[in-house]
């Protein structure tokens, strides 16, 4: 069975998805939470943040939390692998959701680019640690991924968004909005034949 993952990522922690089986005809297979701040590091969730609104200057302390965000990154991507290997999976790509692709040095508001720093840095923890684990990891923008979508499997955007929401039925727990990103970046993948 052809397998690819999805994650949507957040400051601090990301969802992923692993889909399964036919394009036309996908199913859920894993969903989880990966950690990707220290829990008893509460800094490490904004680690471009001095405090609320300030961009923190320090670069010593930047540098130290980014390391704690690799670190975790990387252990809970490995994890993400190995439980996909355990279960008879092994998917080739992961489809990463980023809501922005902007360099955040090109941002003049200190706070936003705090906020943009933040969003690359998890993003790419994910994409660095997916690449040392063997799977492929395709960045894919949230406000074009509904229309992608819809093109590559001939669906109208509100049928894809049905399904996508219909994929969550046999899902312990709720299915919002990140779920659902992930999902949607999972079955792309799993729709494409090439790169």
């Amino acid at each position: 069975m052809r397998t690819t993952v999805g994650c949507r990522v957040k400051s601090g922690w990301a969802v992923a998805v692993l889909l399964g089986g036919r394009a036309d005809a996908p199913r859920v297979l894993d969903r989880r939470r990966l950690e990707l701040s220290e829990p008893e590091v509460p800094e490490s969730v904004q680690p471009y943040h001095a405090s609320f609104g300030t961009e923190q200057t320090d670069t010593a302390a930047v540098e130290r939390l980014v390391r704690l965000v690799t670190r975790r990154a990387e252990r809970s991507v490995a994890q993400l692998v190995r439980d996909c290997r355990a279960g008879g999976h092994r998917p080739a790509r992961i489809g990463v959701v980023a809501t922005s692709t902007v360099d955040p040095a090109s941002i003049a508001n200190q706070h936003i680019r705090a906020h943009a720093s933040e969003g690359r840095l998890f993003r790419t923890v994910v994409e660095e640690a997916a690449r040392r684990h063997g799977l492929e990891p395709v960045i894919l923008l949230e406000r074009d991924l509904l229309a992608s979508a819809a093109r590559l499997l001939g669906r109208t955007p509100a049928r894809v968004r049905k399904a996508v929401a219909d994929l969550g039925r046999g899902i312990d727990g709720s299915w919002r909005a990140e779920d659902k990103s992930a999902a949607l970046a999972a079955w792309v993948l799993l729709a494409r034949r090439g790169p």
